[in-house]
């Protein structure tokens, strides 16, 4: 079975709905209860459960709240406004309309009875929430450490989009989407399924999103909801609106696949090891449900594949700078984590020798880049602008060699790989070995056949 994963996101995605998916794919529900169970938080149970959605049979993970942890993410009547039905009322119509037909029957299943459900009950002592008790109450929960590494991401990026969407720091960040005990289980319960699975690749081609308005602890607020629509810009993730009226993507679905996603392009032929459908709580024009499949790809198109991704380019022209003042300020922005840095030489007005400073740099460091810059040129001006890119994929690993231990790259992707031993790792073993830069890069290129 492979361990690449293609998420069909045409219902959208919520978190209920990828734990759900995965569950249909194979994840060990023993191994998600007891991850549960040791979570230290109160007010829920756990349903594992087949409905029906649009006539197929799906999984449903369910996360029950009691009445002090009650909200309405599947009231359609209180997102929609049209009506006072309560969260729980609407919550056990839309679930006895797709249980298997337990009411044609003529009878109604106890929960115990109902096909293939499972329960799980769990008490524990409740806790004021922002995003430095949620990362505690991750960290003494008795989970794998990629689990728990996952699902710090996962919240991390879901408070840097609410706290953008309410203009708060992020550890000041306390409601709803963060706090609240179904986000809680919801991403636990993916980041351990996720984990148990041993999924290394996630593709999401596009999330498809609903229009209008919907109503949350706020007020009613516009579709893609602000914390969606920040993390798809933070995340570059691709959405597409359809015609649906309603919220498909869940600020925890669109953290979900921001941190998980590693492309969003399909190879062009792939086999198809396992399906996997998780079934939504919500009722649209569309059924509410999710395709997860785990997919092999011919070697060829392994190697074909490659990764797209935006970058930030900086730059600025610069004539009264001396040589020693641009090699600092090239070493502090490397230092300060650009991934490039170069100059080059051009002539400015009235015919003065001038350089034009280039760097590169994710999106997130472009504040630091300029503080750089402007406390160490002279420049009265930078100019930005955000760069698509293609990419090799990178790989750093470290090889025992006949004169040392040695670093290199590995690059790969279009049908190339290529094997560069690391500057430092180079300069170290001439020193070490009283050998010149030449001779030791030919001794590690002859050696570095072995990791290719």
């Amino acid at each position: 079975m492979g361990n690449t994963l293609y998420l069909e996101c045409y219902s959208g995605i919520s978190g209920d709905m990828t734990v759900a998916a995965l569950l249909d794919l194979g994840a060990d529900r023993e191994v998600l209860k007891k991850a549960l169970e040791s979570l230290p938080v109160s007010g829920f149970d756990v349903k594992i459960s087949r409905v029906k959605k649009a006539g197929l049979d799906v999984c449903d993970f369910d996360v029950i709240l009691d009445g002090a942890h009650e909200n309405h993410d599947h009231d359609m009547d209180y997102l929609h406004g049209h009506g006072e039905h309560s969260h729980g009322e609407h919550h056990r119509q839309e679930h006895g309309e797709h249980r298997h037909d337990e009411e044609s029957h003529g009878h109604v299943h106890t929960q115990a009875q109902s096909c293939g459900e499972e329960s799980l009950h769990v008490h524990h002592t409740h806790e004021h929430r922002g995003l430095p008790e949620i990362v505690t109450i991750i960290e003494r929960a008795e989970l794998t450490e990629g689990a728990k590494n996952l699902a710090v991401k996962i919240f991390t990026i879901l408070a840097e989009a609410e706290a953008k969407a309410h203009g708060i720091d992020m550890d000041h960040v306390h409601f709803h989407e963060v706090g609240a005990v179904d986000s809680i289980v919801d991403i636990v319960a993916a980041a351990v399924c996720l984990d148990n699975l041993q999924i290394k690749h996630v593709i999401v081609p596009i999330l498809c999103e609903g229009q209008g308005f919907v109503r949350c602890q706020h007020g009613t607020i516009p579709v893609p909801v602000p914390a969606v629509a920040n993390i798809a810009s933070r995340h570059h993730l691709r959405l597409q609106i359809t015609e649906t009226k309603g919220e498909l993507v869940t600020p925890t679905g669109a953290a979900i696949v921001a941190a998980v996603r590693t492309s969003d392009c399909l190879p062009k032929d792939f086999s198809i090891e396992k399906i996997g459908i998780g079934g939504g709580k919500r009722t649209y024009d569309r059924p509410s449900m999710l395709r997860a499949m785990l997919i092999d790809t011919k070697q060829q198109e392994k190697e074909q594949m490659v990764q797209k991704d935006t970058i930030w380019k900086l730059e600025t022209n610069l004539d009264d700078c001396t040589g020693e003042a641009l090699g600092f300020v090239l070493n502090r922005l490397l230092e300060a984590g650009a991934r490039d840095v170069n100059y080059t030489p051009v002539y400015m007005k009235k015919n003065r020798p001038g350089y034009e400073l280039h760097v590169i740099c994710t999106e997130d460091l472009i504040s630091k880049m300029e503080e750089i810059i402007f406390a160490d040129t002279t420049t009265i001006g930078i100019r930005r602008v955000e760069m698509e890119r293609t990419v090799l994929t990178r790989e750093n690993v470290e090889h025992e060699t006949s004169i040392g231990r040695a670093k290199y790259k590995i690059c790969s992707g279009n049908g190339i790989r290529r094997c560069y031993p690391e500057y430092e790792s180079v300069a170290r073993l001439c020193r070490e070995n009283g050998m010149s830069y030449q001779e030791v890069c030919e001794i590690l290129r002859k050696e570095e056949k072995s990791l290719t």
